[in-house]
C-alpha cells in the first residue's frame, strides 16, 4: 500500500464577510472609505454603521438613479392666434379683390374661377378690380399688412366683413359644402344690368372726362383728385358699388 505522504495543512482563512440582504447594507458596495479596517479572520462579528453613513450612501443612491431617469421636454406655450381680418362696413356682401388683366395667366384663371363660384350663389357682390384703380392694391396691403406689392396675391376674399382666403381657400369651402352656408342671409343680387356702366361698375371721370387731368387758368394743368390713374370712377348708379 502506498503510504499517504504527509501534506502540509494549510490554515484556513475565512472570506471577508458580505451581506446585502435589506437596503441597509448596500451601503457596503458603496463605501468610500480610503482605508476600510479589516475584519479579524475567524470572527462572525461585524461592524454596525452609523446612521449618517446611511443617509450619505442612501442620498448618493438616489441622485445616481436620478441622472439616469429620462427628463421630460420643457412645456413651451402655444402662441397666441391673431385676431381674425376684417372689412368693416361688409357685413351683408361679399368682397372679392381680383385683377381683370391676364399678365399673368394664372393669377387670372384664379379670379375668374373664384367671381364665377360666388356668382353662383346670387348675392350681392362687390368686386374690387385693382387694375383699374390702383387704390384698392394700397387698400388692401393695409387691410392683410402687406408691404411689398410681390408677395399679395390675387384673388382675396371677404365674405360678411370676414377675411377667408383666395382661390384655394374658397374651392375648398365650397367642396365642402361650407360656402353655402357662409352666403345664406346676404342679399341678394339684382339680376338687372346696370344701364349706366354695363356691368363694368366704372365709368368715365365726370370732372377730367377720363384724362386724370384738369386745366384752370391760374394753375394751368393739374392731377384729377376725383379719378384714378385711368380716368375713371365707380358707378354711382350700379346697385353693387359700396354706400
Amino acid at each position: 500500500m502506498w503510504a499517504k505522504s504527509p501534506a502540509r495543512a494549510r490554515p484556513r482563512t475565512t472570506p471577508p464577510h458580505f451581506s446585502c440582504s435589506s437596503f441597509k447594507d448596500v451601503h457596503h458596495l458603496f463605501s468610500d472609505d480610503s482605508n476600510p479596517t479589516p475584519l479579524p479572520p475567524h470572527s462572525n462579528s461585524r461592524k454596525t454603521p452609523s446612521i449618517f453613513h446611511r443617509v450619505r450612501v442612501v442620498n448618493s443612491l438616489l441622485r445616481a438613479w436620478s441622472t439616469r431617469l429620462p427628463h421630460a421636454p420643457p412645456q413651451i406655450s402655444a402662441a397666441p392666434s391673431p385676431p381674425p381680418i376684417s372689412l368693416p362696413g361688409t357685413e351683408n356682401s361679399v368682397v372679392v379683390y381680383f385683377t381683370s388683366l391676364r399678365v399673368v395667366r394664372s393669377t387670372f384663371e384664379d379670379c375668374r374661377a373664384v367671381r364665377s363660384i360666388l356668382r353662383g350663389f346670387r348675392v350681392s357682390i362687390d368686386e374690387r378690380d385693382v387694375s383699374m384703380d390702383s387704390k384698392y392694391v394700397t387698400e388692401l396691403q393695409g387691410i392683410l399688412g402687406y408691404h411689398n406689392k410681390a408677395k399679395m396675391s390675387l384673388p382675396r376674399v371677404f365674405i360678411g366683413g370676414r377675411y377667408f382666403g383666395g382661390a384655394e381657400e374658397i374651392r375648398q369651402l365650397h367642396e365642402a359644402g361650407e360656402l353655402k352656408k357662409l352666403v345664406d342671409g346676404l342679399p341678394a343680387a339684382d339680376s338687372s344690368v346696370c344701364g349706366a356702366c354695363g356691368g363694368y361698375r366704372f365709368i368715365l371721370c365726370d370732372e377730367c372726362s377720363g384724362s386724370h387731368k384738369c386745366y384752370s387758368e391760374k394753375g394751368g394743368f393739374r392731377t384729377c383728385t376725383a379719378c384714378s390713374e385711368n380716368g375713371l370712377i365707380r358707378c354711382p348708379s350700379c346697385s353693387c358699388a359700396p354706400l
